[in-house]
């Protein structure tokens, strides 16, 4: 189940966006990119909640709190893992942009214009019915009800990645859910907005979960030059919440891509669609719909 599918001839990158298969057919000149950024990294640690200096940089030995990101580890056993993949591939995959391609289980939606269509969705798929339930057994997610899914499949054959950005808030609410499948990656976390963050000195193996006023902090980065590294294991559940959902951009780079690698993304609905919204019946009635689990790939 983890061998790379046949890499296809095409792909489906738009405007600046590349992948391998049409950096090769352009003569692999790609002058006409900007260059790629080096930022400070950091890397998060799940015990901690801390954003640590790597090893070996300017940062070693230096951290700052990053809170909104809850990661589960071993969320599925191998098996399962086998045959959610099995069943994903039963099914046709789009070609995407950046070397990706995509199932999407969801109304059709126009962000810009803020439409949405119910017509066409069928739920969520039948497979997905044991992870939805298996959710809600977690604090953080016991209220989680995903009235959207999309599977994307990278593999390093197509150079596949995705760009730093934010998802959704109009349509989309507070938690953003992804299952981790056949290999493990790295999210790249970064922040575009002006200010800097305050760090405090400590070593990886002090640090302690985060509690307000308790810490000295002595040194300070600009936003715009931190990157934090979330390694990402296999068969794990990754959540995004407050900060790290809304204010720092996720990503991931091509590097991170060494093997096929299967990412199922839930996500919830924004209150405008949930009880006491301006839409909360179009909301309720896709609610119903995505959980009557009779999905097909749109």
């Amino acid at each position: 189940v983890a061998e790379a599918p046949e890499v296809l001839q095409e792909c489906g990158c738009k405007g600046i966006r590349t992948c391998l298969i049409c950096e090769r057919q352009r003569g692999g000149n790609l002058s006409w990119q900007l260059p790629p950024q080096n930022p400070d990294r950091f890397t998060y640690c799940s015990h901690t909640g801390w954003a640590v200096g790597a090893e070996e940089s300017d940062f070693e030995g230096w951290a700052f709190p990053f809170p909104g990101v809850t990661l589960i580890e071993d969320f599925v056993t191998r098996d399962e893992e086998a045959e959610l993949v099995r069943l994903m591939d039963r099914d046709p995959w789009k070609l995407s942009q950046s070397g990706r391609r995509k199932q999407d289980y969801g109304p059709k939606v126009n962000f810009r214009k803020r439409k949405l269509k119910a017509a066409g969705f069928r739920g969520l798929p039948s497979f997905s019915r044991e992870v939805v339930r298996r959710m809600g057994l977690y604090p953080i997610l016991e209220d989680f009800r995903p009235v959207e899914q999309c599977n994307l499949d990278y593999c390093p054959e197509r150079g596949s990645a995705i760009d730093p950005h934010l998802d959704d808030t109009w349509l989309w609410g507070e938690r953003l859910v992804s299952l981790n499948l056949l290999s493990p990656t790295v999210l790249s976390m970064s922040h575009e907005a002006p200010g800097s963050l305050l760090l405090c000195p400590a070593s990886p193996g002090s640090l302690e979960p985060m509690v307000e006023g308790v810490v000295a902090f002595s040194r300070s980065v600009l936003c715009q030059d931190v990157e934090v590294a979330v390694p990402v294991p296999r068969r794990s559940l990754l959540v995004l919440s407050g900060a790290a959902r809304h204010q720092w951009q996720h990503a991931i780079h091509r590097k991170h891509i060494t093997a096929r690698r299967v990412c199922v993304t839930f996500r919830e609905l924004s209150a405008e669609f949930c009880s006491g919204g301006k839409q909360q019946e179009l909301g309720q009635k896709l609610l119903q719909i995505a959980f009557s689990f009779q999905g097909r790939p749109t």
